[in-house]
């Protein structure tokens, strides 16, 4: 099979090393969390941080946020493989993008494949950090869910400094 000098080179440049190395890190980091606050909470249902923090564990079988969490199989793997295209999505838009888009889109699969594992392996997304203002709780989140919304709000946001120019 031969393979182009422009796909090898776009393959193996610094800004795919970066990108990899990126995902990576987010991966092992989002890892390393769940697997401590799961051994954590195992015992415990919270962990008590301040008045504005918690680590409390909810499995989540839904989407982001809790959201289309069903008890029933079939849209839990339906989900599941929603999910699986959108990462080799996120992989070939990596791939097309100009630099700043594959930081962006390296940060939202790094949180993607992080969760996606918990699903596979887990069939559930081990969420923990919950932030609170007295009886006011934000949805539970979990380090993935911070990298891919900080991705998703750089993109964002790099798509309207370049309307406006």
């Amino acid at each position: 099979m031969i393979i182009s000098k422009n796909f090898k080179n776009k393959l193996f440049s610094k800004e795919s090393v970066i990108s990899l190395t990126i995902i990576i890190s987010i991966f092992i980091l989002d890892r390393i969390s769940k697997i401590k606050i799961i051994s954590n909470l195992e015992s415990s249902n919270s962990i008590f941080i301040n008045d504005y923090l918690n680590f409390d564990l909810i499995w989540n079988t839904g989407v982001a946020f809790g959201l289309l969490s069903q008890n029933a199989n079939i849209y839990y793997h339906i989900i599941s493989f929603l999910i699986f295209l959108i990462i080799i999505l996120l992989g070939y838009l990596i791939f097309k993008g100009d630099f700043f888009e594959k930081i962006f889109l390296s940060l939202i699969l790094g949180g993607a494949l992080g969760n996606f594992y918990d699903r596979l392996f887990y069939f559930a997304v081990p969420d923990f950090i919950d932030l609170h203002i007295d009886n006011f709780h934000w949805f539970t989140f979990n380090i993935a869910d911070i990298f891919i919304t900080v991705g998703v709000i750089f993109l964002i946001s790099k798509d309207l400094i370049l309307i406006k120019k």
